[in-house]
């Protein structure tokens, strides 16, 4: 889907570019920044601190889903847009996804990213390969046990659905 322009939101994109900028010079973590909106106005922010936190989910993107998840006391953001300088990673995309944002702005891509040093089309490649022909290998046990508390949940009166 191809939009025309909107002033607000290379207003709002360069706040997330920003962000990436101030962050990544305090060496805080890589050059990645995020915003997320809702009805006009920023909710969270965030920016990559993989190597000052040492970890390695902490990127702009979830650490500012983390962030308005949090004030809006709600695991979900709808009426959202994440503005982010760089297309998002698998592990970032997926994220949004799950928070059911509306949309995403960004503005760098991945093959910018990757001409960065941070190669997301490795993990865009492996998602693709069939379980056993991943280079992180896998194995799977106890299926039966672990179906039965998927059925328990699907009978659960009270549950949360997500």
């Amino acid at each position: 889907m191809n939009r025309m322009t909107d002033p607000a939101d290379e207003a709002l994109l360069k706040i997330a570019i920003e962000l990436s900028r101030k962050h990544m010079q305090a060496g805080e973590g890589g050059p990645f920044g995020a915003v997320i909106v809702q009805s006009g106005q920023i909710i969270a922010t965030g920016w990559n601190r993989v190597t000052s936190t040492n970890d390695p989910t902490a990127h702009a993107e979830i650490v500012a889903i983390r962030e308005a998840t949090a004030k809006l006391g709600h695991f979900s953001l709808p009426n959202c847009t994440l503005y982010t300088s760089c297309e998002p990673c698998p592990m970032c995309l997926a994220a949004a996804y799950w928070a059911r944002v509306d949309r995403i702005v960004y503005a760098a891509t991945r093959d910018d990213a990757a001409a960065g040093g941070f190669d997301d089309e490795f993990l865009y490649r492996e998602l693709r390969l069939p379980i056993d022909e991943r280079t992180l290998p896998m194995q799977q046990l106890l299926r039966d046990e672990a179906a039965a508390v998927f059925q328990e949940w699907c009978t659960k009166p009270d549950k949360v659905a997500y």
